[in-house]
């Protein structure tokens, strides 16, 4: 019976697991084309030097372990899908559990309508590495500086790597998502989509402004690792980049007590428009909101500084004109490799956090606009809200990813020394393309969320009169 519940589930709620597939089966393609690396390069025309140099197990040594921080941000990424569907769906539970079904039983079948989309995307991801295989080797090519012929490779090693890891990952989602549903009263599942979340400890202004103060004192320290102790800050880049990572949180967190509070006291600003409608929309989510926001602060800062690490140990070399010679630039290649992959897959991986948390608060607001249209707002002001509200949520994080790279990009200017002015040509078109792909998805997440929340208005004049035409 429950099998069939979340087979009917999934079909009548294929708009919303669409939003999930497409974040599994991206994180599965991902998994994949990572693990293939070592594979990929054994099927081009390496020198004897450089398959010495992939024997030595170099490039596999450090891959495996970066591996362990992309399963990490994948992680991350599936529990905001997971909580995407659940607060998609909360009212559903309820309803179930009001016809007699106990917590178990509606926890069995979010996780069996969660295995059941994972294993497809699985499939599916896996199935695209496969075929997207030629372009991974086309970026390896271009790194190590070889031929490049178009190649579909399959690893079998990567492929049991990758089911291990997303079935683990998966599984620990749907069991972390069916556990909150299980536990959940059931008057509190009805009101999950009007009830707002809480800054914790942020009633107090001393508080707030204590959180803020370590908050400084951490990103601080990070900082002046950088500038003061390169080398300690590399050995020790997992316990910093922890660091930074909390010491942007309490910020993100102060801010979000902070604005409004500072809004509030300008009675002619706060209530010109939809602002105050807008802040209202923010502060609901403020607590979940701010660790989303650091998360993904720190994965473009690094993405940043990674990709831009990657193309100057490899094109910086190549063509500056420098006298490294071609020896230590075929040495360098494994790390410019790695910057590069896993610098994007951060970035890819940073937007779809973004994309998937708005998405996920445009699901939860859907009552409170609908409220809005009753009191006769216009689609217009409304549509203005939710741009501003979602050009928060993207620009906060990118200026404090830049904020980051300013002093972060200074250690990958000491690891390069040599290239010359090309590391500047190469840090302004990493920056100039971080900021492209994000305006992209912002244009696109910008659009998702409005045919979620902007439905009670209808559609727009424009459109009405030109299907009336047509």
């Amino acid at each position: 019976m429950y099998l069939k519940l979340a087979l009917g589930n999934v079909r009548r709620s294929v708009k919303d697991y669409s939003v999930f597939f497409a974040t599994l089966a991206f994180a599965a393609c991902l998994l994949y084309s990572f693990s293939s690396a070592g594979d990929y390069l054994w099927a081009m025309d390496l020198s004897g030097e450089q398959r010495g140099l992939a024997e030595s197990q170099q490039l596999n040594t450090v891959m495996s372990a970066f591996s362990v921080f992309v399963v990490v941000v994948f992680a991350f990424l599936m529990s905001y899908g997971f909580r995407f569907i659940v607060r998609r769906r909360t009212r559903e539970f309820a309803l179930y559990g009001l016809l007699g079904m106990d917590g178990r039983g509606v926890s069995a079948i979010l996780c069996l309508e969660g295995a059941l989309v994972g294993v497809a995307a699985w499939a599916v991801g896996v199935a695209v590495g496969v075929l997207a295989s030629p372009a991974f080797m086309l970026l390896e090519a271009w790194v190590f500086g070889v031929g490049w012929r178009p190649a579909v490779i399959f690893s079998p090693d990567a492929f049991r790597w990758t089911l291990l890891c997303f079935a683990a990952l998966v599984a620990t989602a749907c069991a972390a998502s069916g556990r909150q549903v299980a536990r959940a009263p059931l008057a509190t599942l009805f009101v999950a989509d009007k009830k707002p979340e809480r800054l914790l400890a942020m009633g107090k202004p001393r508080l707030a402004w204590a959180q803020l103060a370590l908050g400084v004192v951490l990103v601080g320290a990070v900082w002046a690792a950088v500038l003061l102790q390169p080398a300690l800050f590399l050995v020790l880049l997992v316990p910093f980049g922890a660091m930074a990572l909390v010491g942007t949180w309490l910020v993100a967190r102060f801010l979000a007590w902070a604005v409004p509070r500072a809004l509030q006291r300008r009675p002619q600003r706060y209530l010109r428009g939809l602002t105050c409608f807008t802040v209202r929309q923010t502060q609901a989510t403020a607590s979940s909101s701010s660790m989303a926001m650091a998360v993904v602060c720190v994965l473009i800062a690094c993405a940043v500084c990674m990709v831009a690490a990657g193309l100057a140990f490899t094109v910086g070399v190549r063509g500056s004109g420098s006298p490294v010679s071609a020896e230590l630039a075929d040495s360098l290649a494994p790390v410019g490799f790695i910057g590069l992959l896993y610098g994007l897959s951060f970035l890819l991986a940073a937007m779809a956090v973004l994309a998937l948390q708005q998405l996920a608060e445009a699901a939860d607001g859907t009552r409170r606009y609908r409220v809005l249209a009753d009191l006769g707002a216009s689609r217009s002001l409304a549509a203005g809200s939710l741009r501003t509200q979602v050009a928060l949520y993207f620009g906060v994080p990118l200026a404090g990813a830049l904020l980051h790279d300013v002093v972060g990009l200074t250690i990958v200017a000491v690891l390069a020394e040599g290239i010359g002015a090309v590391f500047g040509t190469i840090v302004a078109a990493t920056v100039g393309v971080t900021v492209a792909v994000m305006v992209f998805y912002y244009v696109v997440t910008c659009r998702g969320c409005a045919r979620i929340v902007l439905a009670p208005w209808g559609r727009p004049t424009g459109a009405r009169t030109s299907e009336g035409r047509r």
